[in-house]
């Protein structure tokens, strides 16, 4: 992919103000009235990108510019929209934390990034001060609402200094230029900062565009405020519904359902988790949803029984779209649910593991020889034929070459290629007979028994058919599979005697699930807070490993 010898991923709203400056960006709820219906705050393109331009040049006045590491702890708003798109004209680097990786976690993130400037919510300043964030790097402080005890600029002090300054002549960043620093979840491991240019952002933009067929002036609603971001690039309206961004799995389907019905949204992502809960709610109500041209899920893989559910309430044709990736490298491929549901789901269910569909255009994804050790540099010897179960790993114009400030783990995820490099997922899966990618779990998740090698998502798939049976994990205790067990919320009292039956007799079913032969019933398994659907593998193997 060509670019051009400067890029800045802002342009692309600069474009669109002056195309369709009065569409709306970006439409927030601000409350309900008295009738109990939602009422909106909103920016149009004009508005966001006059915003943007006012933040920027008052950042610049208080010494956040180009090249300025830049934390940003702000909750989902009209503000967060605006500081972001300013950040990126300034040309400064934001370091995007998510917040639900824990106290400790986010200390160790913080201490890596080093940034030089701070901007957050005052509950984000407090924790900051009080557990010593940032101390000896952070220069310049701005807090989103009322500043307390802290000091620094406040965002109304900004937005003064930038008030009458007109057009903010956007950074003429280069195209391998930082953009910013977006810290995985750490769900698998140690949080880490992959950088992402200019070029990466803008590669994510058009192959979105291309590969969903997305149209400016589409309607999406988006309940991961990050990816909302690329609704603007993209020349979509942004609908941020009424919900906690950090708790999915505990929606009021009511609001999603209302937010689509009030705007008559055409596109919306969701958390498998999300659609999961959004999914039942509808087909309990019989509900459909007209207005929606597509569906995307992501962060973990959507089973095929949400996928039929959720499908249930969209018009014919209209499909759940499952894009596979990982913070380092999006979107690696793509399914969709027809196929799921028409072809892939069957083998699914006997452990063949989760199908996520061909590699995008612009993507090159291989398989390669499982190993826990770094791997210097490419050679064909790495690779394995179709059918065999090993690494993904991946080279294309969205990859991201490093991690900030971790030789090691860069070390570790790359494999040099001439003047490119792979990145290896992390992830084991196989290509099938069509070049079609099979999931089958994380690396670090396999159960390495005297007698085999397990994988978790085709062990795991055989027993989740089980009709009591929300889901399950695999992990291993001292060299031993042992399968924990999450019930239905809604199943029936469940006598653990005959489960136990029940489930040896599906392991027995399939050749590699015949060695599992301890199931323990946990009350609700610890997962991530970004999706709610990443399993803490390591937490319940370590809880496993107590009752044992």
């Amino acid at each position: 992919m060509n670019h051009p010898a400067t890029l800045n991923i802002a342009s692309h709203l600069e474009t669109i103000a002056s195309q369709q400056p009065y569409t709306l960006a970006v439409i927030f709820p601000n409350g309900r009235d008295t009738a109990g219906r939602v009422s909106y705050t909103h920016f149009t393109y004009q508005q966001l990108n006059d915003a943007s331009d006012r933040i920027a040049h008052g950042l610049e006045r208080i010494g956040i510019s180009r090249g300025v590491r830049t934390v940003l702890m702000v909750t989902p708003s009209l503000e967060f929209f605006a500081l972001t798109f300013a950040l990126f004209k300034v040309g400064a680097v934001p370091v995007l934390i998510d917040p639900g990786m824990g106290i400790r976690n986010l200390s160790q993130c913080l201490s890596e990034a080093e940034p030089h400037a701070f901007i957050g919510v005052p509950k984000a300043h407090a924790a900051r001060v009080v557990l010593g964030w940032g101390r000896t790097s952070i220069r310049t402080s701005v807090t989103v609402g009322r500043r307390w005890f802290w000091g620094g600029h406040t965002l109304s002090d900004v937005q003064k200094l930038g008030a009458d300054a007109g057009r903010f002549p956007i950074a003429q960043t280069t195209p391998d230029e930082s953009a910013a620093i977006l810290f995985t979840s750490g769900s698998t491991g140690v949080p880490k900062g992959a950088c992402y240019t200019h070029s990466i952002f803008a590669a994510q933009v058009d192959i979105l565009r291309r590969l969903y067929n997305i149209q400016p002036g589409e309607i999406d609603l988006q309940t991961f405020p990050l990816f909302g971001l690329f609704a603007p690039a993209l020349g979509m309206t942004t609908i941020v519904p009424d919900m906690d961004a950090t708790r999915p799995a505990d929606v009021d389907p009511r609001k999603i359902i209302e937010a689509i019905e009030n705007f008559g949204v055409t596109n919306l992502f969701g958390s498998p988790a999300l659609l999961n809960r959004v999914g039942r709610y509808g087909v309990e109500h019989k509900i459909k949803l007209p207005s929606l041209k597509r569906v995307l899920s992501a962060g973990a893989p959507v089973s095929a029984e949400i996928m039929e559910r959720f499908t249930k309430m969209l018009p014919p044709g209209v499909e759940i779209h499952t894009p596979y990736g990982a913070t380092e490298s999006l979107p690696v491929c793509s399914i969709g649910s027809t196929e799921v549901l028409t072809q892939t789901r069957a083998r699914t269910r006997q452990g063949a593991g989760v199908c996520v569909g061909k590699p995008v255009n612009e993507i090159r994804l291989r398989i390669i020889r499982i190993t826990d050790e770094p791997i210097p540099t490419w050679s064909d010897d790495l690779l394995l034929p179709p059918g065999e179960i090993g690494e993904i790993v991946v080279q294309g114009p969205m990859v991201t070459r490093e991690y900030y400030h971790r030789p090691e783990s860069t070390a570790l995820a790359k494999i040099a290629d001439g003047n490119t490099f792979y990145h290896r997922m992390g992830d084991l899966g196989y290509l099938d007979e069509q070049g079609r990618v099979w999931f089958c779990g994380r690396k670090s998740h396999r159960v390495i028994t005297p007698a085999a090698t397990l994988y978790t998502i085709p062990c795991e798939a055989v027993f989740n058919t089980h009709p009591k049976i929300y889901r399950t994990a695999l992990v291993g205790v001292a060299g031993k599979p042992v399968l924990c067990v999450e019930l239905e919320k809604d199943a029936e009292q469940v006598d653990p005697a005959t489960l136990q039956r029940e489930l040896k007799v599906l392991a027995a079913s399939q050749p590699h699930t015949r060695s599992i032969d301890t199931f323990l019933i946990h009350p609700a398994f610890p997962v991530d807070i970004r999706h709610n659907a990443k399993i803490f593998r390591e937490k319940l193997a370590v809880w496993a490993g107590k009752l044992m």
